[in-house]
């Protein structure tokens, strides 16, 4: 996706103009760059600066919600990751700019919280994750900004166990890194029918313990309802169960990020989708807080 039309001939990069940000547009075009962005994220509460490793729209994954257009089956492509380093030193340059700030964020939102591998597939499906961190830490560095904002890895978590990605979470983990990790349902059913994931929950729960153990790791999940209905009791009882679970066994969990819809699908089942209710939302946010762990509900 994109040319090169943002580097000069001697290979730095001018910084393209981005529009101004809101929480409902999380364009990845929008500023001009092949693998960075800014967003107003709703659940950081500031500027995010994504990273995106999948320009190819492939993910292993196809959730239902995803606003990915044309998204496709499949892994991240070969990285050019010279101009990934220019592009976000770049951008952070830009966004760190109080004229940026003034012209282009809401008030409210005017700061930035994070450097987040986001994007348009699954990062960790990247072989040189390992190589991408180490990138962004010089370039967090070379700005002062290592150790004062986040770096969030934003992932389906069905790769964590990977051995390109174990060592990943460690090195996330030592740059003030944090992970938020998918867990939209427990049942296999619920996981097919979200996420077109064919897999067991316990499978899923096991790869979730060991990201926890390495990096520190939110739970993350989407709440939405399917032609005017809510989820289905038996689906929020078996996820609350996997949460409880995982609060037994002392799993060092940061805790759960709950949100609904903010931003149209681009899958098929689009115009079957609708936001829960608020106080539906808040509700659930209740019972997780009554296991003992600490939730965050964005609706």
């Amino acid at each position: 996706m994109g040319g090169d039309s943002g580097a000069s001939a001697q290979g730095l990069l001018y910084a393209p103009v981005v529009a101004r940000l809101t929480v409902t547009d999380h364009d990845r075009d929008g500023g001009g760059y092949r693998y960075v962005y800014p967003v107003v994220s709703r659940r950081a509460g500031g500027v995010s600066v994504g990273v995106n490793l999948n320009p190819n729209n492939a993910c292993n994954w196809r959730c239902v919600y995803c606003q990915v257009p044309g998204l496709t089956r499949g892994k991240a492509p070969e990285l050019d990751l010279a101009r990934l380093e220019r592009e976000l030193d770049a951008l952070l340059a830009e966004v760190t700019s109080e004229a940026f700030m003034a012209e282009r964020v809401p008030e409210g939102a005017r700061r930035l919280n994070d450097v987040a591998l986001s994007g348009n597939g699954e990062p960790t499906s990247s072989r040189v994750l390992g190589e991408v961190l180490a990138l962004i830490r010089r370039v967090l560095e070379r700005r002062g900004l290592l150790g004062r904002i986040k770096v969030v890895m934003i992932t389906n978590g069905s790769l964590a166990d990977q051995p390109w990605v174990t060592p990943a979470l460690s090195a996330l983990a030592e740059m003030n890194g944090e992970v938020w990790f998918k867990l939209d349902r427990a049942t296999r059913a619920g996981l097919e029918a979200v996420n077109s994931a064919a897999m067991e929950p316990r499978d899923h729960l096991r790869r979730l313990r060991h990201a926890a153990a390495l990096c520190p790791t939110w739970v993350q999940t989407c709440m939405f309802e399917v032609d005017g209905a809510t989820p289905a009791e038996a689906e929020v009882d078996a996820w609350l169960d996997a949460l409880r679970g995982l609060v037994a066994d002392g799993v060092p969990l940061q805790g759960v990020l709950l949100y609904g819809l903010a931003r149209t699908s681009h899958q098929p089942e689009a115009s079957h989708l609708s936001p829960v209710p608020d106080a539906w939302l808040l509700e659930l946010g209740r019972r997780v807080e009554a296991l003992g762990l600490p939730v965050k509900v964005t609706a």
